[in-house]
């Protein structure tokens, strides 16, 4: 008996094969630049290693599982089955196999997956991490306990990236602004929630005696900039050593690591920037129209809202702390699965559950 096997789902092992030859060649063509993660994580010459902060538990996962001794194309052929296993267990949308702009953007992420994944990487971990949170919105629990366990889970998340502690904040003070009525609702949302970034920001440097943009980005990239280590860092044209060049910086940053037309003009030149500005455009603009749709039906979209929700603060986050646009799009990959899900929404939902 013939075993038919579905066109979308052919495309997708195809995109797998296709992109596990390039995560096998990727360690024998990068540049080295793009290794200095995993040079800190292999070899621990700082001796950080230990449970908590991305480094420190990066280096202790790849000691542990032994994957810090096997040659770069090995972990390739191991990490990148598993996250491409991982979306594929989260579903394949019933038309992978078309050709349009959504899905264009999906086959580009899955290149960039397999990419990263080539190499010892803390994406790796963040991924396995954040794939938990679709498979809880699709679990037969209530909504409400869902939403909920979501936001806790992210929350102890912070134990290998602490700004994951600020994406239950804003994506639970975006959900309570987004009962005010606005003109624009949408815009309004995510203006408020970096109202509520900026506040936070300014609150720390009250008490702290430095803003937190300033403190965990413009100084990490000015001493970047000044080795000559980083290519499209995020500098606020206004020094952010004021309350408004902060609340400013934030803004800009936001900015540029999800709507980047400014890079994309600073770097008119360079061809992969332009590549990467045109996906993360792109991507940015579709979960936007997704989001409005979700806000204006809330009761049918209650849980993809909370989806995008834990995403566009993310976003907010990516704001505050990315030094670049480089390492923001990595850092996206590593939350591939709910960009993943929110965009494919749709086609993974169940019958709409009683509202919370």
């Amino acid at each position: 008996m013939k075993t038919l096997i579905k066109k979308n789902k052919v495309v997708f092992i195809g995109l797998f094969f296709c992109n596990l030859i390039i995560a096998f060649l990727t360690p024998y063509i990068l540049p080295e630049r793009y290794f200095n993660d995993t040079v800190i994580i292999v070899f621990d010459k700082h001796h950080e290693i230990g449970w908590f902060g991305s480094y420190p538990f990066a280096i202790m996962f790849y000691k542990l599982t032994g994957m810090r001794h096997f040659p770069f194309f090995v972990i390739a052929l191991i990490q990148f089955p598993i996250v491409t296993y991982i979306l594929y267990k989260i579903g394949v949308p019933s038309n992978f196999h078309k050709l349009n702009v959504k899905n264009g953007l999906v086959y580009v992420a899955l290149l960039l997956t397999g990419i990263y994944m080539s190499m010892p990487t803390k994406e790796f971990i963040t991924f396995v991490m954040f794939c938990t949170i679709p498979f809880i919105f699709q679990s037969n629990k209530k909504p409400r306990f869902k939403i909920i366990f979501s936001l806790i889970l992210i929350a102890c998340f912070s134990f290998f990236r602490p700004y994951y502690l600020l994406m239950p904040i804003f994506a639970i003070g975006m959900y309570v602004i987004s009962f005010i009525k606005f003109e624009n609702k949408t815009f309004s949302t995510i203006f408020y929630g970096l109202l509520i970034a900026i506040f936070l920001s300014l609150s720390h440097g009250v008490v702290r005696g430095e803003y937190i943009s300033k403190l965990t980005r413009e100084n990490y990239v000015m001493n970047k900039i000044n080795k000559n280590n980083i290519n499209t860092a995020i500098v606020s044209p206004i020094s952010q050593d004021t309350w408004y060049g902060e609340a400013f910086g934030i803004v800009y940053g936001f900015m540029a690591v999800n709507v980047p037309i400014v890079e994309a003009i600073k770097h008119i030149l360079s061809p992969q920037v332009l590549a990467f500005v045109v996906w993360q455009l792109l991507i940015f603009y579709i979960l936007f129209v997704r989001f409005s749709r979700c806000l204006k039906n809330r009761k049918q979209y209650q849980l993809e809202l909370w989806i995008l929700l834990i995403l566009f603060a993310y976003f907010i986050v990516q704001g505050i702390f990315e030094p670049d646009l480089g390492t923001s799009i990595r850092h996206k990959i590593g939350l591939f699965p709910l960009i993943y899900f929110a965009l494919y929404y749709e086609n993974f939902r169940k019958e709409i559950q009683p509202s919370i």
